[in-house]
């Protein structure tokens, strides 16, 4: 391959909504926070240090009975969504701007924990019933 010598046409899509393969033995719920998993397959938000956020799962997804990418999941992201702020560790205003960690598929802390938590977005805004997260 070469750089350019002319003008390209470069082929793009909208990011804003994915579609992942979902992990085996894993049932997503619609509106929970969805991750990858350190192989790449979608599974719900969890206390662990391997996951990359994704976003808001659109739909429910069971693949329970299924091998990895059995199934597949619509993921919505590119926005902010409103997660539960867990009560030992909260997000408050102080982490305005800042990451927040996935404690599970509707749980965010404010916090890393003991360095067992993946990073789940940007806090946006914090209000008395939840937190929100920009992914």
């Amino acid at each position: 391959m070469t750089a350019l010598t002319a003008d390209r046409n470069t082929p793009y899509k909208d990011a804003e909504v994915l579609v992942a393969p979902v992990a085996a033995t894993k049932k997503i719920y619609a509106g929970s926070l969805v991750a990858a998993n350190a192989t790449g397959y979608a599974t719900p938000g969890a206390t662990v240090t391997t996951l990359t956020a994704l976003g808001r799962a659109e739909e429910s997804v069971d693949n329970t009975s299924g091998a990895d990418g059995a199934k597949t999941v619509t993921i919505r992201r590119k926005r902010a969504f409103k997660f539960a702020n867990l009560g030992g560790d909260p997000v408050t205003q102080a982490s305005l701007g800042k990451d927040c960690y996935i404690v599970d598929d509707q749980t965010v802390a404010a916090t890393n924990g003991t360095n067992n938590r993946s990073v789940a977005g940007i806090v946006t805004q914090i209000e008395s019933d939840g937190v929100w997260v920009e992914f």
